[in-house]
């Protein structure tokens, strides 16, 4: 079975974990591979898919929602499953006991889910490096606020073992048997 894990990503940290579920797809035994979804030209080569987007003000990247929307059909056909990457710091739990991830999911995602019909969507912990280079006009001006620097906390909050346990299920359910219909 052939496994397409396709993101989008600003700075890197989304990529990162895209080729760690393309990496961990091929360890259970599919053949999988991660690329940016403006790399990708035949989604037909394909029995299954992986989308994931790097979450910006609470939205994927538009390269990503592009990539969904102009391929729903081939997507719904398969088996899709997304993923999100965003929210950045230690605590995992807000001030009101909320879980982050919950709250940073991406506003578009009931279109993502109806568009593809995905098996399920998972937030993931990202990355933040207050030295690299700001991609886009939000981030310039940004980056020029002594406040809003500081506001973010620098490191890689990155939660691998989730990640893999994710990556994990989405291999053992492609590879269990399909039940004959009665």
């Amino acid at each position: 079975m052939s496994v397409l894990v396709a993101y989008a990503s600003r700075h890197g940290a989304t990529r990162g974990i895209a080729e760690r579920i393309a990496e961990r797809l091929v360890k259970g035994g599919l053949d999988a591979e991660a690329l940016p979804v403006k790399a990708v030209r035949d989604l037909n080569r394909y029995d299954a898919v992986v989308v994931g987007s790097a979450l910006y003000m609470f939205h994927w990247l538009g390269e990503a929602s592009s990539f969904v929307r102009q391929n729903r059909a081939r997507l719904a056909a398969r088996p899709v499953w997304l993923f999100s990457s965003g929210p950045i710091g230690p605590d995992k739990i807000d001030v009101e006991g909320q879980d982050v991830r919950d709250a940073a999911g991406p506003k578009e995602l009931a279109e993502l889910k109806t568009a593809t019909h995905a098996r399920d969507h998972r937030v993931f912990f990202g990355a933040y490096d207050p030295h690299a280079k700001p991609v886009g006009l939000m981030e310039r001006v940004t980056r020029l606020l002594p406040a809003a620097r500081d506001a973010f906390p620098s490191g890689d909050f990155r939660d691998w073992p989730e990640i893999e346990d994710y990556a994990d299920r989405i291999a053992d359910e492609l590879r269990a048997p399909i039940p004959a219909r009665p």
